[in-house]
């Protein structure tokens, strides 16, 4: 398995840790670094590196000012619990860039924002494929579901 790291620049390593963290639904903790920081899933997966403007001296991470933030970029994420995520986005920004529409391309819904350091951030839900792959990781939900069911059957 391969997989990317996704670093993007930014102003205050906490003050955008803490966004991500809200607009993922994950408890609030501190970023291992004041100039960086890791976003993980609940098994470990990287979501996203946060860098602090001009530490270490990489060329592309040197300063905001070579270039409008997220120029070029489309952070997408997707997420498995999208209704709760559009409800925690409100509370992060005063208006959405793109409101909760279905994309015509995907049939999934999905909504944008702006995060605090101006990147563009799309959210869209898992497709039926991905829920029905997503549910099957965690047996203990579906299970419970399928459980149920069957003993309504029974009954």
């Amino acid at each position: 398995m391969k997989r990317t790291w996704t670093i993007i620049g930014v102003a205050d390593v906490a003050r955008s840790f803490k966004w991500y963290q809200s607009l993922f639904g994950q408890a609030e903790t501190k970023p291992a670094h004041d100039y960086w920081g890791q976003l993980l899933d609940a098994d470990g997966t990287v979501l996203l590196c946060l860098h602090q403007w001009g530490e270490h001296d990489h060329p592309s991470l040197a300063s905001p000012d070579r270039a409008e933030p997220g120029n070029g970029l489309l952070l997408f994420f997707r997420v498995d619990d999208y209704d709760a995520a559009l409800i925690r986005a409100r509370t992060l920004v005063a208006k959405l860039e793109e409101d909760s529409h279905t994309n015509p391309n995907t049939r999934t819904k999905e909504f944008s924002l702006r995060d605090p350091d101006g990147y563009y951030v799309t959210v869209s839900s898992l497709s039926t494929t991905e829920r029905t792959k997503a549910a099957k990781k965690r047996p203990g939900k579906q299970g419970k579901k399928r459980r149920a069911r069957k003993n309504s059957r029974m009954s």
